[in-house]
């Protein structure tokens, strides 16, 4: 389980890409100052393995169905990349509950300052918007943000000036892609309440004596 508030970026040092899967190292300082093998780390918002590290950079494998389901599969050697350990029994849930498994990608819709902000619209696919609400959360590449604006296949965030500085979404540009991840909670809810809708028919009530 992750926070989703960036630790750190991290830069691409090393990319084995095969058909559908790849092999990713990566440089970084923070994330690997307690390192483990077998450790979860965020990448852009994705769950990912240690599967080996040095003083100075960790290594891990991207299988097919987040090969083909995230924007990992654009890394390039030099690419920057969000970080993020998983959250300690113990630690401070500074943002909120993030799983680490992308629901989609969105695009960068439009950016624009707006005082000490900028505000981020991206397009999602329809069936993701679906599950945003205003003054929700939202993961994108990893980052823990506030939805402010709903419409129907697109949502709207703002960028505090230190988000922006410190993660890779200040650098993004218009076109690029994001993961995209849902509130965790809300989905639960969503697929609680779909369920206990689909028993409530008319001969389920007829039957019931409504």
């Amino acid at each position: 389980m992750f926070t989703g508030i960036i630790e750190e970026v991290g830069i691409v040092a090393d990319v084995k890409k095969g058909q559908n899967a790849m092999h990713l190292t990566l440089k970084a300082s923070k994330v690997m100052s307690d390192m483990q093998l077998g450790d979860s780390i965020a990448v852009n918002g994705v769950c990912l393995t240690v599967t080996d590290f040095s003083a100075s950079q960790f290594q891990a494998d991207v299988m097919p169905e987040t090969f083909q389901a995230t924007n990992l599969n654009a890394l390039k050697v030099g690419a920057s990349v969000n970080l993020e350990r998983a959250m300690p029994a113990n630690g401070r849930l500074g943002g909120h509950m993030v799983s680490g498994h992308v629901d989609g990608i969105g695009v960068i819709k439009q950016k624009r300052a707006v005082s000490n902000a900028v505000y981020v619209e991206i397009t999602l696919p329809e069936a993701l918007a679906d599950d945003c609400i205003m003054k929700g959360s939202i993961t994108l590449d990893g980052t823990s943000l506030t939805i402010f604006s709903v419409q129907k296949q697109s949502i709207t965030v703002s960028l505090i000036p230190h988000t922006y500085a410190e993660t890779i979404l200040g650098t993004k540009k218009v076109g690029e892609h994001v993961n995209v991840e849902t509130d965790l909670v809300g989905k639960y809810v969503k697929k609680h309440m779909q369920a206990s809708q689909s028993t409530l028919t008319k001969d389920f009530l007829t039957q019931h004596g409504f």
